[in-house]
């Protein structure tokens, strides 16, 4: 469950390929050279598909930021934070902090369209309070069942296979696992179980709910978490699923801790 979610810079690329191919010839990639519109002394050469593929990405992260005025950011900062991320290196920024950031920006950017959807800022504060009763009213219900223990934080687990490992990740780990995500009403909203594949990140790089948790787990135990909004998204939207303040449910296995 990759950490990374800012709705406001969704790329959306659309990438066309035809190629015609001789029989029993293999196709050579060739270089491209990309002009600039304007004449300014340089040309990008792109050898491999690899370096097309970044190239248009650069692209289109830019060209959606300047449909949305926030072409002002630092440009190395931009791509300090794209590197972290692909490069598994830790990050500055926790989802809810960056989310909050990149949403005040906006709004600082864009007054006029802020003041436009007050009356929808109004109507998500609601449905936020309204979430986050629904998920402590379930943690309290939740609570009582046989198995479920509570921790001081908020978070609850539930001990669904356990392990004869003593090896505990620390939060600067980088830990391979297997994980079901669903919302309080049983609505799965992510899970590398229905993708059958694994997957491996550090536990610094992921909600805080996941970071406590997992560093209380054994290698090869699977537990099923249950984190209060405060420790998952707080109060900002993840994707088309998670709304505002909702409590989350993982199911988690820890297969491994990566050296």
């Amino acid at each position: 469950m990759k950490k990374v979610f800012l709705p406001l810079l969704t790329v959306i690329i659309t990438v066309t390929a035809v190629a015609q191919q001789k029989k029993a010839q293999p196709i050579k990639a060739q270089p491209i050279k990309i002009q600039p519109a304007k004449p300014a002394g340089s040309t990008v050469v792109l050898k491999t598909l690899k370096d097309s593929t970044s190239y248009a990405l650069g692209v289109n992260i830019a060209r959606n930021l300047k449909a949305q005025n926030l072409d002002k950011v630092d440009a190395m900062l931009l791509y300090k934070g794209l590197s972290d991320v692909l490069l598994n290196k830790p990050v500055a920024l926790g989802d809810a902090d960056a989310g909050k950031c990149v949403n005040s920006y906006y709004q600082k950017m864009n007054p006029e369209k802020g003041k436009t959807n007050a009356g929808d800022d109004r109507k998500t504060k609601d449905e936020i309070a309204k979430n986050k009763a629904a998920g402590q009213k379930f943690l309290m219900e939740n609570a009582r069942k046989d198995g479920v223990i509570s921790m001081p934080e908020g978070w609850q687990y539930q001990v669904l296979k356990a392990s004869d490992s003593k090896e505990h990740p620390a939060a600067t780990d980088k830990v391979k696992v297997h994980y079901h995500g669903t919302l309080i009403d049983g609505t799965v909203f992510d899970s590398s179980v229905d993708r059958g594949e694994p997957i491996s990140f550090g536990l610094n790089q992921v909600i805080r709910g996941w970071t406590i948790s997992v560093t209380q787990m054994t290698v090869g135990s699977k537990w099923r978490v249950f984190l209060p909004s405060d420790l998952a998204y707080g109060d900002n939207a993840a994707g088309p699923k998670i709304a505002g303040g909702s409590t989350l449910i993982f199911d988690i296995e820890l297969l491994a801790i990566e050296k």
